[in-house]
């Protein structure tokens, strides 16, 4: 194998596969990038068993030659030493070439390079996958939807499948659903879809989508995706990322969710934001984060929160608009924290059933997001 690229479109490639790399692997193959070359282009493909992903580098896009290819050939390189030594090059092009026992020679300008490959046979076949369920998703949405929901996983393993975002389609209704048993996050959105095609119980790893939100492109991009019986692929532009499917049944968390309201609550969404984050710096030093909100009877209300050691905060915020109940509840600050910050919208609901029941947030503009928080029982 031998060929000149462009080290620019090499390096773009490299960082969007190197993604799929673990470092627990204990299967030496999978800590390398494999190297497939055609006279068509050079395919880069990397995996850990769980996320594959591949892209393609074209011999020529917009009439510019990226890739010369002498002889093609197939090479897996490690993948640590690889991704940093690419970055790190002099020159502009970048000349590979693969000789017996896939030794591999890297030249740059100057830099003459040696790194030991290993046999491509040796690499897994990515998953097949029967393209009969196909949906497409704009990029910016998509991004969006993770972004407000894959906060409230779960990180504890015992339970997988709270370790993933549900994905649920009917009747063109996109909605993705994150519980960690103490708050859940939901997004969903209309999209362009097939009417009769439909899916539910499609659970995908909240470390899975955060690393796909990464490789998905800022200008408005379309993106396929493709569901199957335990796999899902995004196609994104020359990259295929798979995913596998967590197997288990996700919990119904529609039951949970209350209908009616005591208390209710609009609230400007900075200033709200602004007043936990400074009674979190003192609920986070007792290890709680346990914030009080309490109704005052001038129409305000008040975040207050303590430490032992260190004193109390407490502040007034002013109430767009009130109905309902008194009310006085505590909360965990970091988990509101979380919430606000991925709710894009000037002013915020809240709405209460009680000092022991869900709270429910949901911005006030669109009706697409909902999160919950438990809170918390304290004795004062």
């Amino acid at each position: 194998m031998k060929l000149s690229i462009l080290k620019n479109e090499l390096n773009e490639a490299i960082q969007n596969v190197s993604k799929a790399i673990s470092s627990r692997t204990t299967i030496p193959i999978l800590s390398g990038i494999k190297m497939d070359v055609t006279f068509q282009g050079v395919t880069l493909t990397a995996s850990d068993t769980d996320i594959s992903i591949q892209s393609f580098i074209p011999v020529e896009d917009d009439r510019q030659t990226i890739v010369q290819v002498e002889r093609p050939g197939s090479v897996v390189l490690p993948a640590k030493f690889f991704v940093e030594i690419i970055k790190k090059l002099p020159s502009q092009d970048v000349e590979i070439e693969v000789k017996d026992h896939f030794q591999t020679f890297l030249r740059s300008g100057t830099t003459d390079i040696q790194m030991v490959g290993l046999d491509p046979e040796e690499f897994p076949v990515l998953p097949s996958i029967e393209e009969n369920q196909v949906i497409t998703v704009n990029g910016d949405l998509l991004k969006t939807m993770i972004k407000q929901t894959v906060f409230a996983i779960s990180s504890n393993e015992t339970t997988p499948i709270l370790t993933g975002v549900l994905w649920y389609l009917n009747e063109g209704n996109l909605k993705f659903v994150a519980t960690d048993r103490h708050r859940l996050a939901s997004r969903v959105a209309d999209i362009q879809v097939d009417p009769e095609l439909r899916f539910n119980n499609v659970v995908i790893s909240g470390k899975t989508l955060n690393e796909l939100s990464k490789i998905i492109p800022d200008q408005n991009k379309m993106v396929d995706i493709v569901v199957a019986d335990n796999q899902v692929l995004f196609k994104i532009d020359r990259v295929l990322f798979y995913s596998r499917i967590l197997d288990g049944t996700y919990p119904d968390t529609s039951k949970i969710i209350p209908q009616q309201y005591k208390t209710e609550l609009v609230l400007d969404t900075k200033k709200l934001t602004d007043a936990i984050d400074r009674a979190y710096l003192l609920s986070r030093e007792e290890k709680t984060n346990i914030v009080r909100l309490q109704t005052k009877e001038d129409g305000t209300i008040e975040i207050s929160s303590s430490s032992s050691e260190l004193g109390r905060v407490q502040e007034q915020l002013e109430v767009k608009e009130f109905n309902g109940e008194p009310l006085r509840i505590a909360f965990n600050s970091k988990y509101m924290l979380d919430v606000l910050k991925v709710v894009e919208c000037e002013h915020i609901f809240i709405g209460f059933t009680g000092a022991m029941s869900p709270i429910i947030i949901k911005p006030t503009e669109h009706v697409n997001s909902l999160h919950l928080i438990l809170p918390y029982r304290t004795t004062n």
